[in-house]
């Protein structure tokens, strides 16, 4: 089934449901793709760059306003779960249903800004696969924002429904992410990756060459303490930073690093992969340009021994998912571990003749060595959040 036929039916199931819960048919309809980032890891907090793409897989949400200052969300996701809350009175935490703070949060925020909202009933479902580092999170924020944005008319731009959704996590959340998840949901452009300047929020298209496929691998390792582990590292990146006196590591360079005394040798060792990790997004971003799958390959190994050896986010699973691509394909093509780390996802981008041969070579020896089974997604480069 094609894409667009999946989100068809994925509409109308969550139309009946909406109709159930709500009494009434959607006004609108909302689409806010996930993400995997091809080369970047924990260089967006750090003001660094970035080069993730939007994917071809989706959160969407059916929406009606309401006259009153209550907003009711339901998530067939969660059992059909419900959440209400309203407008008027102070938005707090749900800890019974934590999906619904990533909604409760970016309604917050948009108060807090000044912004002026109604009561609004809302359906959401999706398939972006959950906990696999593919930033359905992200997707959620920037799916209410624009949801709230168009039947409101708030008027606000793609990279301000990125910072909004970017806000909500890091203070209704709790997770101190970067910005780049929601900017590439808001702002993706299809067949394209976008390298992102974390600090000036600048983007470029870069086109993805046609002769290469997204395989998304989830390894099915259950996350452990990811977001503490998160947190943790940015306090290293900032302990690095406030070393030398910089408001964050971008304003670094690695000779400096090299010759700083006095500087702890974790928070050194984080410092060295967030800035080599700068230098290879842009090295990455001018090989896709000229088409030049061994310099990709080169840099998508580099990175993920840097994040195995540097900054410690990798497991034996992952490592042993990118070794195996990268043993298949050589220099054609590239595989690294992609997402906040600890589990989740390799990215490959592969010929269309390693496409289906590096899936077989997986499943023939993954389960055997670990007793998981993989899990592929075939991806296209995808637009950012739209109406439907």
């Amino acid at each position: 089934m094609s894409d667009t036929k999946t989100m068809q039916h994925d509409f109308q199931q969550l139309d009946a449901a909406f109709q159930q819960a709500f009494q009434a048919q959607p006004a609108q309809h909302f689409a806010a793709p996930g993400r995997v980032n091809l080369l970047g890891e924990h260089t967006d907090y750090n003001g660094g760059f970035v080069l993730p793409c939007a994917i071809d897989r989706h959160t969407l949400a059916a929406v009606q306003v309401r006259r009153t200052p209550l907003v009711r969300v339901l998530a067939l996701d969660y059992g059909q779960q419900l959440d209400t809350f309203r407008l008027d009175e102070p938005i707090e935490s749900n800890e019974a249903q934590p999906w619904a703070n990533y909604v409760r949060g970016v309604v917050q925020v948009l108060l807090a800004r000044g912004y002026v909202l109604g009561g609004m009933d809302i359906a959401l479902s999706g398939n972006i696969p959950q906990g696999a580092g593919l930033s359905s999170s992200a997707s959620l924020e920037v799916l209410i924002a624009q949801c709230f944005n168009d039947l409101y008319a708030l008027g606000i731009s793609r990279t301000e429904l990125a910072l909004i959704g970017q806000q909500a996590e890091n203070e209704f959340v709790g997770c101190m992410c970067g910005v780049m998840d929601q900017l590439i949901s808001a702002s993706g452009m299809a067949g394209h990756a976008l390298m992102i300047d974390c600090r000036s929020l600048e983007t470029r298209p870069v086109a993805i060459p046609p002769t290469l496929n997204i395989l998304i691998i989830d390894s099915n390792k259950p996350h452990a303490h990811v977001d503490g582990e998160y947190n943790t590292r940015r306090q290293q990146c900032e302990t690095a930073a406030a070393h030398f006196g910089m408001a964050s590591l971008r304003d670094l360079d690695l000779t400096q690093l090299a010759g700083a005394s006095g500087l702890d040798a974790l928070s050194a060792k984080r410092a060295r992969h967030v800035l080599s990790e700068n230098a290879r997004v842009l090295a990455t971003a001018e090989a896709l340009q000229r088409g030049d799958s061994a310099e990709l390959s080169k840099q998508m190994a580099a990175s993920h021994i840097s994040m195995r050896d540097d900054f410690e986010i990798t497991v034996p699973e992952i490592d042993w998912l990118v070794a195996t691509v990268q043993d298949y394909v050589g220099e054609r093509g590239g595989a690294r571990m992609t997402g906040g780390g600890f589990g989740g996802c390799v990215v490959a981008l592969l010929p269309d003749d390693a496409l289906v041969p590096v899936q077989q070579v997986i499943m023939a020896g993954y389960e055997a060595e670990f007793g998981l089974q993989a899990t592929f997604y075939v991806c296209q480069a995808s637009a950012g959040v739209s109406e439907v």
